[in-house]
């Protein structure tokens, strides 16, 4: 029998743990979103990089200044596409941590959300 090596699971934090950790400068937050999803709506701190970039600098490129050598928090709309962000990142060798529930989780803790002129955004 063949057994497949499946890389662990990366950590998760809930948005208020995330928030926290931000906060205290413990780690930086990266949004997986599509371009019009983070312009819509996202965490005042967050950088964006869409997943599919993300996956294309996993083949050897390099991350965006200030988040190589950070834990990284990895978040989306829902938490799923942040899930195989963490994924990625984590076999790449980087402290990477899912926001589960995603930005929606975080909107929804009353977290801050920006549109990308700075007022008051949305999830989309």
């Amino acid at each position: 029998m063949l057994l497949s090596h499946q890389p662990p699971a990366p950590r998760q934090a809930d948005p208020a743990q995330a928030e926290r950790m931000l906060s205290a400068g413990l780690a930086v937050l990266l949004d997986v979103r599509e371009r019009d999803e983070f312009a819509a709506g996202h965490a005042p701190a967050a950088v964006p990089l869409p997943l599919g970039l993300l996956a294309v600098l996993g083949l050897g490129g390099e991350l965006p200044p200030g988040v190589a050598g950070r834990t990284v928090l990895v978040v989306c709309r829902s938490g799923h596409r942040s899930q195989q962000a963490a994924t990625l990142l984590a076999a790449q060798g980087v402290d990477a941590v899912n926001v589960a529930g995603g930005m929606r989780a975080w909107a929804g803790a009353g977290l801050p959300v920006v549109s990308a002129h700075g007022a008051g955004g949305q999830v989309i």
